[in-house]
């Protein structure tokens, strides 16, 4: 462990502000001195006691519960010292300043977590799941993060460490006996074997996928022609009156950003400007924002009214699209041609026919952006996880696939052996068996202070 994180560290562990109770936790070697100075009170394992907290002149700062966490049984797996104090903003200062005093120093964002994981309490993906249940913004996505938590991710991708690591020992072991003109790299158990690892993997790659869409969500964007609607849809999914909605063309000139959530999927929607030619200065920025957000969107929603336009000129606003995002144009207003709500697929995508006054096809519309980012019907047994994972997973299916095309055409033992540890490498990364210092910090410090 490097010598900063010998350092007894002290933060607030609870949201800053006025509050019933807020807490402050301290970690480290200098927990037990700082718990006899301030509380003047024998200490037990896991046992809360009453108690006043002194400053240096053994005057009063509050008073409140103390609880001590000896190590290594504990988060960290340091000694730890929780302090339940009023949550007064000059309260909470006093009691930080004096345990800073006495030794201490302010913890940085995610320290507690990160000495959690140095301190082998937890793995890398429980600890970044952490992080995730704070912010989870569903109750699905809490879900998820909780099973990170409790290791369901972890548990995945060690057994697919463990595979690979009895198939390279089986294929070293091949390489070696090649010189006795055995050929074990023509045996089918390592063809079978591969082939099993693989769909271990492609199984934990989709549950990555849905885990990421869970945590992050998508960016949709709603653009189209002036008066097509597109602050009406806004206003409807959000149920809200987010955005002001007029008859007059060219009323929404800036974005508007709204972060919805369907069915437990996060969504970040963005409203833009009414695609047109205009003299208007203020609309002609609007437009170039807009068209700067399809740039970057997973999915677009392209509103038309049904009424009186067609979806001829379609092909030009295609051109500003990513080849990675879902394209929805949306017929609205079908309530003033009497024409029920539909769906269909073209070589352009989806087409759904709604009406955004009176709600019909609303459902359909959801329906359809859930399936069209592969969001699962059933959200059972997914895990959270990120956009890191994601790529660490694909990087071993990648050394997978190159693995198996040595041995079909090449026998080649020494080129797949290679492969699979690279893959290994890939997949320890993502636990922090294998691991920098850089991406470690770059992890932890995206966590809340105090934890």
């Amino acid at each position: 462990m490097q010598n900063d994180q010998l350092d007894t560290i002290v933060a607030l562990a609870t949201p800053p502000g006025r509050a019933g109770v807020a807490i402050v936790r301290v970690s480290g070697k200098l927990v037990k001195k700082i718990a006899k100075t301030i509380l003047k009170k024998a200490l037990y394992a896991r046992y809360a006691i009453f108690s006043d907290f002194l400053d240096q002149s053994e005057k009063t700062i509050d008073q409140g519960l103390a609880i001590f966490f000896p190590g290594p049984h504990s988060f960290t797996g340091e000694d730890i010292l929780e302090l339940h104090a009023h949550g007064g903003s000059i309260v909470i200062n006093t009691l930080i300043h004096r345990i800073l005093a006495l030794g201490a120093r302010l913890a940085k964002p995610g320290e507690f977590s990160e000495r959690a994981f140095l301190n082998n309490k937890i793995d890398l993906t429980q600890a970044e799941a952490i992080a995730d249940l704070i912010d989870a913004s569903s109750e699905q996505a809490a879900r998820a993060a909780i099973r990170s938590l409790q290791g369901e991710f972890s548990e995945r991708i060690n057994a697919l460490v463990e595979a690979l690591i009895r198939l390279r020992t089986y294929v070293e072991a091949a390489i070696d006996f090649s010189e006795e003109e055995i050929n074990f790299l023509a045996d089918k158990q390592i063809t079978n074997d591969l082939a099993q690892i693989t769909r271990m993997l492609e199984t934990i790659q989709e549950y990555a996928v849905q885990g990421n869409l869970l945590r992050d969500g998508i960016t949709a964007v709603i653009t189209g022609l002036p008066n097509a609607g597109k602050s009406s849809l806004l206003n409807k999914l959000s149920g809200k009156d987010v955005a002001i909605v007029t008859d007059i063309p060219g009323t929404t000139r800036d974005l508007l950003r709204e972060h919805i959530v369907i069915d437990g999927m996060p969504i970040h929607f963005i409203d833009t400007a009414g695609l047109r030619e205009s003299n208007d200065v203020i609309e002609q920025e609007g437009i170039r924002r807009a068209h700067g957000e399809i740039e970057r969107a997973d999915l677009v929603l392209f509103v038309v009214d049904a009424s009186c336009s067609t979806t001829s000129h379609l092909s030009d606003f295609l051109k500003n699209v990513p080849k990675h995002a879902v394209i929805m144009t949306l017929r609205n207003k079908i309530d003033l041609i009497n024409e029920p709500p539909s769906f269909k697929q073209n070589n352009r995508g989806i087409e759904i026919a709604l009406s955004v006054k009176n709600g019909a096809g609303i459902e359909l519309l959801k329906n359809h952006i859930k399936m069209s980012v592969g969001l699962q019907t059933t959200n059972e047994g997914i895990f959270s996880a990120r956009r890191r994972h994601i790529d660490a997973l694909a990087r071993a299916s990648t050394f997978l696939k190159n693995g198996l095309h040595q041995l079909d055409k090449h026998q080649a033992g020494e080129l797949l052996a290679e492969d699979l540890r690279q893959a290994q490498i890939a997949l320890s990364e993502i636990t922090g068996i294998f691991t920098s210092d850089d991406l470690l910090g770059k992890i932890f410090s995206s966590f809340c202070i105090g934890k």
